[in-house]
């Protein structure tokens, strides 16, 4: 196996770097997928017999990359896993979130007693080139575990619908968490959201009018009934802390009391974040 890549534009260094700082806030453990064309981020849900991905984020790998190569297992299987601690990987990596912190950033499989992936920062200097040289530990994932690994299956939802700003969403949701530890979510094809928390003091909702509705596979005649799914708020709100990779459109997506799927997209990352409903 051996992968290196490049990555010289400023923006590109500090995109990724907060992909990475995101990723950091929803879980401790991710994977990292490296093929031909795309990078692909994976986060398994935790606490589970059997994992599901809860976190798939795709790369395509020539937006960030000026050099880029790669040759995995084999020939029929021209892919790399690799399992890495975000924290690290988000700390060592600070330095490309900062304007003029970094000239550009070499990234490759390297193996110092144990696989790393080892980043070489060239830092920004007027009067000479500083390298700082990061090595991350990395487990490599055992091709009889990539089945766990694969693309969720992409359900037909009942309603979906694009979110308000990352920021008021999460101001309200902050606030909901304080009274419960679940949040409904409801939506309907009007472009009505409702964030909605119950106690047995009181229930507390927040709504939502006018919002851009995305195609969807529900029934579309009625369009004043609500869908909704009971989820856990505080996964809830780790995902809207993903405002710094300043997202294009947030859809939030729910299959009546099974799931909220949420879609952050930008021309450089599509993230799909699954949250299965809670039964009350």
């Amino acid at each position: 196996m051996k992968f290196r890549g490049k990555i010289a534009e400023s923006a590109c260094m500090r995109q990724f770097a907060n992909i990475i700082v995101t990723l950091a806030r929803l879980s401790k453990l991710c994977v990292v997928r490296f093929t031909k064309d795309f990078i692909y981020f994976i986060i398994v849900e935790e606490n589970v017999t059997v994992g599901k991905p809860m976190v798939w984020s795709v790369l395509e790998q020539t937006h960030f990359f000026n050099e880029y190569s790669m040759t995995g297992v084999s020939e029929d299987q021209n892919e790399i896993y690799l399992e890495f601690e975000t924290d690290v990987m988000a700390k060592s990596l600070s330095s490309l979130r900062v304007s003029h912190g970094a000239k550009s950033v070499k990234m490759k499989l390297t193996n110092k007693k144990s696989p790393c992936l080892t980043f070489e920062i060239q830092l920004s200097e007027l009067s000479h080139s500083r390298f700082c040289v990061h090595d991350i530990p990395v487990s490599v994932i055992p091709r009889k575990e990539w089945t766990a690994l694969q693309e969720p299956v992409v359900p037909n939802y009942d309603v979906s619908i694009q979110l308000p700003g990352l920021k008021l969403i999460r101001t309200v949701a902050e606030r909901m968490k304080s009274l419960s530890s679940h949040i409904v979510l409801l939506a309907n094809h009007e472009g009505a959201l409702i964030l909605k928390v119950e106690t047995p003091e009181a229930t507390v909702s927040t709504h939502f009018k006018n919002l851009i509705m995305e195609n969807s596979g529900g029934d579309e005649e009625n369009t004043e009934e609500f869908f909704s799914a009971r989820i856990d708020i505080r996964k809830f709100v780790q995902f809207l802390t993903s405002e710094q990779v300043n997202p294009s459109k947030v859809v939030c997506n729910i299959v009546d009391d099974k799931m909220v799927a949420m879609f952050l997209i930008n021309e450089d990352i599509i993230m799909h974040y699954f949250l299965p409903a809670v039964a009350a």
